[in-house]
């Protein structure tokens, strides 16, 4: 009784995180204004579905251990970052021209830049376990927290976006490519997918502007899309495709690759032998056995749009965190930088631990202890 119960709550817990994905993302698409009382609903059953997943799976010990590790790569980086800023050459206040010496000082002692470096970093970790990231140094009054949660909503739409365009393509078009193996399709498919791997996205992102905005009028498309900014969905399209094309193209190889293992495995020859329809062979059983190995390479993608996020939001003007981290590198601006980095390796490590936590999803076998 007790095992059905568990049972019929993972089904409600994993059905219900599906539908509030589709309805955030169709609100997000219909540009109905999401209620943040949803967000807070949404943030909660994800977070009653991961619980649930993690004793339901007996990986307490697993995610406790990851989180701790998580922990320190995050004091690693935060303090690799902080030392390597500080002993470049130059600072955040040397400009083409020389400001006075004792203006350069004033500065320096409000933001606390004339103190001993231990005592710098003492201050800036203690900040941290606040929340308190501080205030950028040329974006004056602005703490850089508000500026990471102006920015944050809006590339995490274009990684979300990208990576779900890269599933929704790759996937399928990587289980017709193995469904016609050695054919002439097979072979056009998988041309098409060592292009979308070998073209990076500063050159297919102005090439996707020139024919679908202007300059190349191509099958009447000319105008078709505009060129920049985030405003609304049909802005959407150019940045999440130039973005997502990639990922795509690599797990449509992928998942082909995989496909054509499985298919030589002893227990599809049974399904076939018993007389199981292809398509059924196919999809229940050959395609959800081949999906290890497309998880596996989830972790470093999500890696690729992130870095790649920062070129696509410049080239299309898109108001994400990739302008900042851009302008804060160039600007020497030390809290920005440290914020943005880890906010983003913040990201990549949740990233990661949701996959290996997948692999159980798509293969009960598989115990993480």
């Amino acid at each position: 009784m007790i095992g059905r119960l568990s049972s019929y709550l993972g089904r409600v817990l994993g059905y219900g995180a599906i539908l509030l994905m589709v309805l955030l993302v169709a609100f997000d698409l219909g540009q109905i204004e999401i209620d943040p009382a949803l967000w807070w609903f949404t943030a909660a059953w994800y977070l009653a579905a991961f619980v649930y997943a993690v004793f339901k799976g007996e990986m307490f010990v697993y995610v406790t251990k990851r989180l701790l590790e998580a922990g320190f790569v995050i004091w690693v980086i935060a303090t690799l970052t902080f030392l390597m800023l500080r002993f470049l050459p130059g600072g955040p206040f040397d400009a083409e021209k020389q400001l006075p010496p004792e203006i350069k000082a004033n500065i320096e002692a409000k933001y606390g830049l004339d103190k001993p470096l231990p005592e710098q970093y003492l201050n800036y970790l203690v900040g941290l376990t606040k929340g308190d990231l501080g205030e950028s140094y040329k974006y004056l009054g602005r703490p850089v927290s508000k500026m990471i949660g102006e920015t944050l909503p809006v590339s995490f739409q274009l990684g979300f976006y990208s990576m779900l365009l890269a599933f929704v393509i790759g996937i399928p078009l990587g289980v017709f490519a193995a469904s016609k193996h050695n054919t002439l399709l097979d072979n056009g498919l998988m041309i098409l997918a060592i292009s979308g791997v070998a073209l990076p996205s500063f050159i297919i992102g102005p090439l996707l502007v020139m024919v679908f905005s202007f300059g190349i009028p191509f099958a009447g498309l000319q105008g078709a899309l505009p060129p920049a900014l985030w405003e609304s969905p049909i802005y959407y399209i150019l940045p999440v495709v130039t973005l997502g094309l990639r990922p795509a193209a690599i797990i449509a190889r992928m998942t082909r690759s995989s496909m054509l293992d499985v298919i030589q495995a002893d227990f599809v020859r049974t399904a076939r032998a018993k007389g199981v329809a292809a398509q059924v062979v196919l999809y229940k059983h050959v395609l959800k056995n081949s999906l290890i190995p497309v998880l596996t390479i989830s972790g470093p993608l999500i890696a690729g749009v992130l870095s790649g996020s920062f070129v696509v939001e410049i080239v299309f003007g898109v108001p994400g965190m990739g302008k900042h981290l851009v302008q804060s590198v160039t600007n020497r601006d030390y809290p920005l930088i440290l914020g943005l980095t880890l906010v983003f390796s913040a990201m990549l490590i949740v990233a990661n631990l949701i996959v290996d936590l997948l692999y159980t999803v798509v293969d009960p076998r598989i115990k993480l202890s």
